[in-house]
């Protein structure tokens, strides 16, 4: 087999009674390949870790799915396959309710509020810790896939409306509110997408400007619209318990500030993938529509009965719903004053 040899996670030697060693080793699960900015940014956690601890800790990424793949991996890390692991929300609308909020199309489009907001609410609110501990999960830290766009072939997003009768590939709130404006919605991967618009399978993608540059979607597309209206922020690292509760008080700290700090990492790297891959585009001939404030009006009310549904969601699981909403807008608008003021932390 090439590759077989013990690998003692914090959870296996935890769960033996065994003391870890002077340099404790973290395996973290990932389900993508090592590249783009994701990638980068979750290599930059785990250098960070090794830095900031002088060698006390070092994590070991498993790339690609080598571990579980991408729709396992909320019960892989809660089980120990992994100490650590990358979950994405909208595979576990039931489980991780609370961690779905930053999937809400809530006129949120940017990814360094949306990361910071997410964060800080994942991590300072006590029944969102109470309920990931009754699943055996400690939150780290958030990515987020950034503000949701579309491109299409053939065709162009103007108004709300342009969608009817189009063939649109679409996920989420997003993709449902598509739906509900006349589009004919197809279930089709993100990365089955330059095929469907380049053979007409589908008219129209959803998707994220540093996406549509990696996979080379602008070679089939005419026209990308900006939609300015929200973003899928449930992407980030979970732990699971048991490795936690091994680490020193200080070990757990370090861990959890490199967590906290990713979200202006991977800020800094995503704002400039999606600015730079607009301007690519602009240079292939890609008509770039940024869409009227009164279009985009209507999308955020097409979008607010699944806002309600996700506080049903979270009160049929034992979650205060609106509360944790009201929370949620209320760091979304803290962290845009910032933004606002301040600028972004890396900007000089």
């Amino acid at each position: 087999m090439g590759w077989f040899k013990p690998v003692c996670t914090a959870a296996v030697l935890a769960g033996f009674g065994v003391a870890v060693s002077a340099e404790t080793v973290l395996i973290h699960g990932e389900a993508g390949p090592n590249r783009g900015a994701r990638a980068a940014a979750l290599q930059w956690f785990a250098d960070q870790v090794g830095e900031r601890s002088g060698g006390d800790m070092s994590i070991e990424i498993q790339w690609g799915g080598a571990l579980f793949k991408a729709n396992a991996a909320m019960q892989s890390v809660r089980d120990g396959v992994a100490d650590l692991g990358t979950v994405i929300a909208v595979y576990y609308p039931q489980e991780l309710v609370s961690y779905g909020i930053s999937d809400l199309p809530l006129e949120n489009p940017d990814a360094w509020i949306g990361m910071r907001a997410t964060d800080e609410l994942m991590r300072t609110s006590d029944v969102v810790q109470s309920d990931l501990a009754d699943k055996g999960l400690v939150y780290i830290g958030t990515f987020t896939t950034s503000a949701v766009n579309i491109g299409c072939k053939g065709a162009a997003i103007r108004t709300a409306d342009d969608v009817d009768g189009l063939k649109v590939r679409g996920v989420g709130a997003y993709g449902k509110v598509f739906g509900e404006l006349g589009a004919t919605m197809v279930n089709m991967s993100i990365y089955d997408a330059y095929q469907g618009l380049d053979t007409g399978l589908i008219d129209c993608s959803q998707g994220y400007s540093y996406a549509v540059s990696a996979l080379k979607q602008a070679e089939v597309m005419d026209s990308y619209t900006l939609l300015d209206w929200g973003q899928v922020g449930g992407v980030g690292i979970f732990m699971n318990a048991i490795s936690y509760d091994s680490l020193s008080a200080d070990q757990q700290m370090l861990i959890q500030e490199v967590g906290s700090d990713m979200a202006d990492e991977f800020g800094r790297l995503i704002i400039a993938a999606n600015e730079q891959a607009i301007e690519d585009m602009k240079a292939q001939g890609v008509e770039v529509i940024e869409l009227d404030a009164a279009e985009r009006a209507k999308l955020v009310e097409r979008g607010q009965p699944f806002v309600g549904a996700w506080v049903e969601t979270a009160d049929s699981v034992g979650l205060p719903g609106e509360a944790l909403l009201g929370e949620y807008r209320a760091l979304i608008a803290k962290y845009t004053e910032m933004r606002d003021t301040e600028g972004y932390p890396w900007a000089e």
